[in-house]
């Protein structure tokens, strides 16, 4: 069990550990939705098991073999500081791309080269809440499947297909055939966020359709997008900043993005 916080016991297992009440109620809730099993088992202590019944109930109602472990038994299977008394063991299932752009999806988050695990969680939680299809992470990207990473995704890890390890011209090439503007999100860019919103909100022309069918890209925390990266791209968008910041984080600007299209595909 210790050894699946590292990354390469989660690969050769195929598992991961997902910890706490949060991210165990959504990994559960997946696995009786099914029909393909996310949750192979659960360990919990006394006290948890009381705590939260319904959750350890309805899992073992769905075939989840449970187990109850000593307070120490649990600290030691994880490497957080304080446990919160459940973890679940799940499958490192992902999504091919082509299988996410056979739905014809109409917002995808794609993140190249991110390599921080809070970063990437919580984009994939941004996503999940903006009602996007899809995450793709490219080759060089962190293992979503990183304990801190399934933590800032507080659950959202279990809601929606995530694809990983594919090349970047590969996948904004994809996306773009499957009928998906990709917009690069950079500081640089030469189109304002805002004014693509104005024009979507009242329908009037623009050199990008905020309410089309739209992959978001997101390039690493330090060295943003390369030149490859903005070149793939349909167009360069920024987010303005109206104050005295220097810049958004990568997970901030992720939202604003997200948010920005799913607004304007609703409205539409």
């Amino acid at each position: 069990m210790r050894s699946l916080t590292g990354r390469a016991a989660r690969s050769r297992h195929g598992r991961f550990l997902a910890e706490g009440p949060q991210a165990v109620r959504e990994a559960v809730a997946a696995h009786a939705a099914g029909p393909a099993p996310v949750v192979l088992e659960l360990y919990a202590t006394q006290e948890a098991a009381q705590r939260h019944a319904a959750i350890v109930t309805a899992a073992a109602e769905h075939g989840v073999r449970v187990w109850t472990v000593a307070e120490d038994v649990l600290a030691a299977m994880t490497d957080t500081v304080t446990p919160q008394g459940l973890v679940a063991v799940c499958p490192t299932a992902t999504t091919a791309l082509e299988d996410v752009l056979a739905r014809r999806p109409r917002l995808v988050a794609l993140l190249d080269r991110v390599r921080d695990p809070g970063n990437a969680g919580t984009v994939l939680r941004a996503a999940d809440a903006a009602g996007a299809d899809a995450v793709v992470l490219t080759a060089g990207s962190v293992d979503v499947f990183n304990p801190k990473c399934v933590r800032s995704t507080a659950g959202s890890l279990f809601h929606l297909p995530v694809v990983v390890g594919v090349p970047l011209d590969g996948a904004v090439r994809d996306l773009q055939r499957a009928g998906c503007a990709v917009l690069a999100a950079d500081g640089a860019g030469q189109l304002d966020l805002d004014d693509l919103a104005d024009a979507a909100a009242v329908g009037a022309g623009a050199p990008v359709d905020l309410t089309a069918p739209t992959a978001w890209l997101f390039g690493n925390e330090a060295a943003g997008l390369d030149g490859a990266g903005r070149a793939a791209a349909d167009a360069v968008v920024r987010v303005p900043l109206h104050g005295r910041a220097e810049s958004l984080n990568l997970a901030t600007a992720a939202v604003v993005c997200l948010y920005a299209s799913a607004r304007a595909q609703r409205r539409r």
